[in-house]
């Protein structure tokens, strides 16, 4: 059964395409990501600008031209913090519906953290205590547990996109604004933290997402991030402008400008917890969607 998952978020839509089966991991048949780049499409009072909400319906048009030349027994059409958290999210589901057809539709923060959770523990494929990170543009995901649905999940607004347009309005940006993103990110996690504490240890530490992906390559370690590695390049990431940040092995030019809030927050997140290491899973949200669609139609 081809089942297909249509990720629309603040640098992409991304349309993934499986061969799903009971028997096997989901194998991926077809991948396209048409770009929206809404980091710096976000008004003062949370709406997408007219520019953002162009972008998100030509890439939706765009993964809907590809999807009917590679049919999909299901499509799961998502639309991530971004979009979910705009202002003016009625009218950019109305505009992509009437344009596409396609009817976006959102998971709670909280939803998104279990999704990923269950991907990540069908990639372990053990029993062990898991404790998951997932940076986004717009929130953090952080999640916790022994089975394939965690005892705990929450979602913080501490995307990598949200804290650069908050508090590095500049690059290179100064020593102040590096510590005000780490202050703001150290209070919002400190009540996670508490919790965490009064569980027992995870047996595994993992992260996902395209911000840890980027960091562990960035660091040399690919698919594992230590705090030691990750803690010298903050200061020579906050000394570089995006230009020279999309040099760097592994970055991508659209996420150029936010890597700096994403090192900050990771290790930030890292040492508040007291973690010296994760490691880094390909398997995330789409994953998750895939495996949860495909349980749902099994029956």
């Amino acid at each position: 059964m081809l089942l297909a998952v249509l990720d629309v978020g603040s640098n992409s839509a991304h349309l993934q395409i499986v061969q799903a089966s009971s028997r096997k991991p989901p194998r991926p048949v077809f991948r396209l990501k048409a770009p929206t780049l809404l980091a710096e499409s976000v008004t003062p009072d949370g709406a997408l600008t007219p520019d953002g909400v162009d972008r998100v319906v030509e890439a939706v048009a765009c993964t809907v031209e590809a999807l009917r030349e590679h049919p999909a027994a299901d499509l799961i059409p998502l639309a991530t913090a971004t979009i979910r958290d705009a202002t003016n999210n009625a009218e950019i589901r109305r505009r992509v519906r009437e344009a596409t057809g396609v009817e976006l539709r959102s998971l709670s923060g909280e939803d998104e953290a279990r999704v990923t959770f269950l991907a990540v523990r069908r990639w372990l494929a053990g029993p062990e205590g898991l404790l998951l990170l997932d940076i986004g543009g717009m929130s953090m995901e952080i999640a916790a547990g022994h089975d394939e649905r965690p005892d705990l999940a929450v979602s913080l607004p501490l995307g990598a996109g949200l804290l650069t347009r908050r508090f590095l309005p500049e690059h290179p940006a100064g020593r102040d604004a590096v510590e005000r993103v780490r202050r703001h990110v150290r209070a919002a996690v400190r009540p996670v933290a508490a919790e965490l504490a009064r569980r027992p240890r995870a047996d595994r530490i993992v992260g996902t997402s395209k911000t840890f992906k980027q960091l562990a390559r960035l660091t040399g370690e690919n698919d594992r991030l230590t705090r030691r590695a990750l803690r010298g390049w903050v200061p020579r990431l906050a000394q570089m402008s995006p230009r020279q940040r999309a040099k760097l092995p592994g970055v991508a030019p659209a996420r150029a400008r936010q890597l700096l809030a994403g090192a900050v927050t990771a290790i930030t997140v890292m040492e508040s917890l007291g973690l010296r290491s994760l490691d880094v899973c390909p398997w995330a949200l789409r994953e998750g969607l895939l495996l949860h669609r495909f349980s749902e139609l099994r029956g």
